[in-house]
């Protein structure tokens, strides 16, 4: 089952730094950015995290909560994290509960050859958990600027 404009997410519980379990039903009240990258600390996933990073207090003031998450280990999130001073919580979805909600995973080449890894994608929902805006496919550059516009005219 994939998550489409209108929806919202499916219950779970899924593991996240500082110790916390991610509950979609935790962020009513506040609009979701969640943003899903391929690997902690590799060079655009590092710059992504960095970007929303940098605009988190913009995002605070919309009432948003934006929380990343990929397939690492709950030990690789937190190196991450505590390196960069992310100043949000990782999600550890290693079992790809959310990358399936939100069918992100993807055939990509690397190094002429195929394999299976997560397609950079933001979804962000409003405060009462409906997805309104995605974004697939993505480029870093310029991306966490248009998900804030978002945001902002969300709040």
């Amino acid at each position: 089952m994939t998550v489409k404009i209108g929806e919202a997410i499916p219950q779970c519980d899924i593991p996240a730094t500082s110790g916390l379990v991610f509950s979609p039903s935790s962020c009513l009240g506040k609009n979701l950015v969640l943003y899903f990258y391929p690997k902690d600390a590799t060079p655009g996933c590092t710059i992504e995290a960095g970007n929303f990073r940098d605009q988190i207090e913009s995002f605070t003031k919309a009432n948003t909560v934006v929380i990343g998450v990929s397939r690492d280990t709950l030990k690789s999130h937190e190196s991450f994290k505590t390196k960069y001073e992310l100043p949000f919580e990782l999600i550890s979805d290693t079992d790809e509960t959310l990358c399936q909600f939100f069918d992100v995973i993807k055939l990509k080449n690397m190094y002429g050859k195929q394999v299976r890894g997560v397609e950079r994608s933001t979804f962000i929902f409003d405060s009462k958990g409906i997805l309104r805006h995605e974004w697939r496919g993505l480029k870093v550059a310029g991306h966490v600027e248009e998900v804030l516009r978002t945001a902002l005219a969300m709040s």
